[in-house]
């Protein structure tokens, strides 16, 4: 079911709408096109559909569209991923060749007239390079670009370079060496999506009943798509030694994006590892890879602790997640996800490679309810008021009301 501004209306309020409905004048006449490389997994493919469908109800005729690829391209492309974050490539001629060829062959069937062009991450980025541009475009990218390798950085700035803007998750991610205009737009959740919504005490208990997870002893959960940067092992690691104090349990929930094919060798890596093996025997580690957003809504209600032990992080939307629950987050101060949280006031952040600090912290957590709902508490006010689909709304409508 489509929804439409109204409906947040008991959320955030009537001045938010107001607000809206305002600044979408100044671009009612204009025709915006996002584009990006996949419809499931991942936060871009959560934000659009309802993001979109928000713009289109704000009066502003918006559309969505996706690149195909195959399967060579989305190898390189999660090459790509991995080397913006820093990691080593061998950019060889025949990627550079694959990758500017697919870009090449969708431009022949997708017509862009629009009055402004979102371009989203590294995928179609190419795409300027085979259309006559007549229009702003604009290049959203969600990741986390502050270390990149740099062979890769040169390559991609030659199309970075016709862009009129480039949006960033976070001043950290600004690049000194471009000479075109950079802007901070914070990713946001959508609080009427199944995986945010209320839901009941029954369908809790029926979710958990369906994914056979007992909750006879506290859960520490983290939702993440199955990719090294999300650093699962670590998060085995900081289990064993939180598990060492309290008698708990711990869930990894994560999903395969359909431009990510290193999802199954990461899935696959863990599995295999003794450690793993024994826990999953002894029923206190639990891991699903299950595409549902009412059991992740689940998880992150039922859960004493939510972590997030990421090594690299363009915004991390899980962490907004479990915050609106009021659930206390345990997460690495890396990229984005610093923005979202107050350390020891909306939750807690420590270095990735902290394993005693983070095991330190979640038992603490579990051994002092009060303070658990004391942090949840101030979490969930402060996404209402920063992180929600609303306000990502409003900074669009602010942007195209001054690029076009």
């Amino acid at each position: 079911m489509l929804r439409s501004l109204s409906d947040y209306r008991e959320i955030v309020g009537d001045g938010v709408l107001s607000e809206i409905y305002k600044k979408s004048l100044k671009i009612c006449k204009k025709h915006i096109v996002h584009i990006n490389s996949t419809y499931q997994g991942g936060g871009v493919a959560e934000i659009l559909p309802n993001l979109v469908s928000l713009m289109n109800d704000a009066g502003i005729d918006t559309g969505w569209r996706i690149l195909h690829g195959d399967s060579d391209f989305f190898s390189i492309t999660k090459k790509f991923h991995n080397a913006l974050q820093g990691e080593k490539i061998n950019l060889s001629k025949i990627k550079r060749r694959l990758y500017l060829e697919n870009n090449e062959s969708f431009s022949r069937f997708t017509h862009i007239h629009h009055d402004c062009v979102i371009i989203h991450d590294p995928q179609p980025l190419p795409l300027i390079n085979f259309q006559r541009k007549h229009q702003p475009w604009i290049w959203r990218c969600h990741i986390d670009i502050s270390h990149p390798n740099q062979e890769l950085w040169d390559f991609l700035k030659s199309f970075i370079l016709r862009y009129d803007l480039m949006i960033i998750s976070d001043n950290e991610f600004y690049r000194k060496d471009l000479p075109i205009p950079q802007r901070v737009i914070y990713p946001s959740i959508d609080p009427l999506s199944p995986k945010n919504m209320e839901i009941s005490e029954e369908l809790i208990r029926k979710t958990l009943r369906k994914f056979k997870i007992p909750t006879d002893k506290p859960l520490i959960t983290q939702v993440s798509r199955f990719d090294k940067w999300k650093d699962p092992e670590g998060v085995i690691e900081v289990f064993q030694r939180v598990k060492e104090e309290i008698d708990c349990r711990l869930v990894l929930c994560g999903s395969m994006a359909a431009d990510d094919p290193e999802g199954m060798q990461i899935y696959n890596k863990i599995m295999n590892k003794p450690a793993t093996k024994k826990l999953i025997q002894k029923k206190d580690l639990i891991v699903l890879t299950a595409e549902n957003q009412i059991l992740v809504n689940t998880l992150q209600r039922v859960s004493s602790v939510i972590i997030q032990k990421s090594l690299r992080e363009g915004f991390g939307l899980t962490v907004t997640e479990a915050l609106w629950k009021g659930t206390p987050v345990v997460a690495s101060k890396v990229g984005g996800i610093p923005n979202q949280i107050i350390h020891e006031e909306t939750g807690f952040l420590l270095q990735p490679k902290d394993y005693a600090g983070f095991a330190r912290v979640i038992v603490n957590l579990l051994q002092d309810p009060g303070l658990c709902e004391k942090i949840g508490s101030r979490a969930k006010e402060h996404v209402r008021n920063n992180f929600l689909i609303t306000r990502h709304l409003i900074d669009y409508l602010d942007l195209l009301g001054e690029i076009l």
